[in-house]
């Protein structure tokens, strides 16, 4: 492989795990689904894997990694379509991170010397790089969630207090629906 592939399928990956992690909506399945889905995950990494036995030498060891990868990567994104949680987002995007550095890694083993010592750095780099992002958009996520939260609670409050100038069922009626709205126990 080239060094100019190996950049860009590197930065590539990187712009990939950096919107995957921002993605903040997920389509949930139902239980059936996940685990037929779980299944055929199972089944394309197995047809993968086979793939890479007609090969050899680092060629081999490549395409191994490139079929681990994809499965690590599926099942994550399996976990977030199935659960929607903002954690299991993020750890879409540190399991592409992870398998891109695995994948570039292993191709730096056809290069010598310093050129392998420059792509190893560089691989190393856009991995480092992925996961500051994964953390970055884990803590933006949190962020908003925190901000949301606040911002509920304060319209509660207002709701609540003006049912204070009421009285009896009315009173009792208007707090019941400001919990209602503002999903307060």
């Amino acid at each position: 492989m080239t060094s100019t592939y190996c950049k860009t399928l590197l930065a590539s990956a990187a712009l990939c795990t950096a919107f995957a992690a921002s993605s903040t909506f997920a389509a949930t399945m139902t239980r059936s689904e996940y685990g037929i889905s779980k299944d055929r995950v199972s089944a394309d990494y197995k047809a993968d894997k086979s793939a890479c036995a007609t090969m050899s030498g680092n060629q081999k060891d490549i395409c191994q990694e490139q079929a681990k990868g994809k499965e690590k990567v599926a099942r994550a994104e399996l976990e977030y379509n199935y659960t929607g949680k903002m954690s299991d987002s993020n750890k879409v995007a540190i399991a592409k991170a992870d398998s891109t550095y695995a994948v570039a890694k292993e191709m730096c083993d056809d290069k010598a010397g310093n050129l392998k010592d420059v792509c190893v750095a560089e691989a190393k780099a856009v991995h480092t790089k992925a996961l500051a992002d994964a953390k970055l958009v884990k803590k933006v996520g949190d962020a908003k969630m925190d901000a949301v939260e606040d911002k509920r609670d304060a319209d509660y409050k207002v709701a609540t207090e003006k049912c204070e100038s009421l009285a009896g069922d009315a009173k009792s009626a208007c707090v019941s629906a400001a919990k209602l709205r503002y999903n307060k126990g």
